[in-house]
């Protein structure tokens, strides 16, 4: 199984807030490059490239294709795999209080070490898209976190909906 298989219920990043940043951010590194070009310094090629560095790493952001999701044969998560339902211990939505704002973790707690929990492993990513930003971070070897906010659905409605498909697909 491909990551472009991956059907049933699907969230993708949100376009609204984090197109412009990075399309702004790939201007700064194109104007930096092109003054570096042009006054021969080195010091704006290293800022330019800097940026477009940047760019690069936060490229899924704006992407369209799926990111998270489940369908009857566990959660997929882009850049990571297929976790099987089984391997699921439980899924946790947490809040996190940062500062003046709170943002929220979806958290699958897997009773099996990750690699007996994959059903297929797309950790093997390309080198261009390894060096892109993953949805995911681990814990340990058993805790697969997820920054929800930057989503096209409500952290709460993604989190619903993954316990409601978690809860039909163990039964």
């Amino acid at each position: 199984m491909d990551e472009r298989e991956a059907d049933g219920y699907s969230v993708a990043y949100s376009r609204d807030n984090v197109e412009f940043p990075i399309y702004a951010l790939a201007a700064v590194a194109a104007i930096l490059i092109a003054t570096a070009f042009i006054t021969g310094e080195a010091l704006w090629l290293a800022l330019g490239t800097a940026a477009a560095g940047l760019t690069y790493y936060n490229l899924p952001l704006i992407e369209t294709r799926p990111t998270i999701g489940a369908n009857q044969y566990g959660v997929f998560i882009q850049a990571l795999g297929l976790i099987r339902w089984r391997a699921i211990d439980r899924i946790e939505l947490v809040p996190i209080h940062e500062r003046a704002t709170t943002f929220h973790e979806l958290r699958i707690v897997l009773g099996a070490p990750l690699a007996n929990a994959l059903v297929a492993d797309w950790r093997r990513q390309p080198f261009h898209r390894s060096l892109m930003r993953p949805p995911w971070r681990m814990r340990g070897n058993n805790v697969v976190r997820i920054n929800v906010e930057p989503f096209d659905q409500p952290p709460d409605a993604i989190h619903e909906t993954l316990v409601r498909m978690y809860d039909y697909y163990r039964s």
